[in-house]
């Protein structure tokens, strides 16, 4: 994976560097690293609430996954919708209930296996197709409610990259007081020979090199590369609101992909060929 392999290249360049001149048995502070992580994590778990602690460390595994779409989901996705927007146009908006009250056993939705494991994908769809064969035919409103349900969604997403971004803006200063408390150490045994004040300052100044170096050679891109996936996962769901709204104001199936097919980026969008044969290929109910 790429994570690993920024990983190994900057720890990797950082040590190469070192070892031309320096010693790495300098740099084995294990009360350095104590001091810095320690208070880190303590700052961490003082700075949010137990839903992002836990949130936080549950979304770690990301760090290890690829996007969370690409474009043969995204053609799914769409020819999944050309198949709920020709449904409502031919039998009307009544003959989703069945479907979606109970999408699991849908034999609309087990058509299309990538997004029935996304449960959340499938709570946003089923919802707002609920709204719409209740009766609410008001795009605008539907919008707005849309857009409040979603940045709620995305504040979520980006307390969690947050606050591993935080805890790296923070390690840095953790790494001063480290070295501070290093030079405290050295200047109690001021009376020492050179070689022993020697070690006390190189020990002092390795807890600013290594809270700087986990600082943005680790935890930052750590946050980054979250909040990335939860970009992209916001995507995903733009594509269906602007296919449900197209859908709300009249347009046919077809045009109503069309417009979610365009929200989408270059690299993952289908061409609009691509969705064409799909559609036409998508098993009626």
């Amino acid at each position: 994976m790429f994570w690993i392999l920024g990983i190994v290249i900057t720890f990797g360049c950082v040590a190469g560097g070192y070892s031309v001149h320096g010693d790495f048995g300098v740099l084995w502070q294990p009360l350095e690293f104590w001091i810095i992580l320690g208070a880190a994590a303590g700052a961490f778990l003082q700075g949010n609430p137990k839903w992002v602690i836990f949130g936080t460390l549950g979304n770690l595994g990301k760090l290890m996954k690829s996007a969370p779409y690409d474009k043969k989901t995204y053609e799914e996705l769409l020819t999944l919708m050309y198949a709920i927007f020709k449904l409502a146009k031919t039998k009307g908006m009544i003959a989703l209930e069945p479907h979606i009250e109970n999408p699991h056993d849908s034999a609309l939705f087990q058509n299309f296996t990538s997004f029935t494991k996304n449960h959340h994908a499938m709570d946003f769809m089923c919802d707002y197709l609920r709204l719409m064969t209740m009766g609410t035919e008001n795009p605008h409103e539907v919008e707005n409610l849309m857009d409040v349900d979603l940045e709620t969604h995305h504040a979520e997403h980006h307390a969690y990259s947050s606050a591993i971004t935080q805890m790296g803006e923070a390690l840095p200063a953790f790494g001063i007081v480290a070295a501070v408390l290093g030079v405290i150490v050295t200047m109690g045994s001021i009376s020492e020979p050179p070689e022993v004040l020697g070690g006390l300052i190189a020990a002092a100044l390795v807890g600013t090199f290594f809270g700087i170096l986990v600082a943005y050679g680790l935890f930052s891109p750590m946050g980054t590369n979250i909040q990335q996936y939860f970009d992209a996962d916001a995507k995903y769901y733009d594509c269906m609101k602007t296919g449900l709204l197209a859908h709300l104001q009249g347009y046919a199936p077809a045009v109503s992909v069309e417009f979610a097919r365009k929200t989408l980026y270059s690299h993952e969008r289908p061409t609009f060929s691509e969705v064409e044969e799909a559609c036409n290929n998508a098993p009626s109910v």
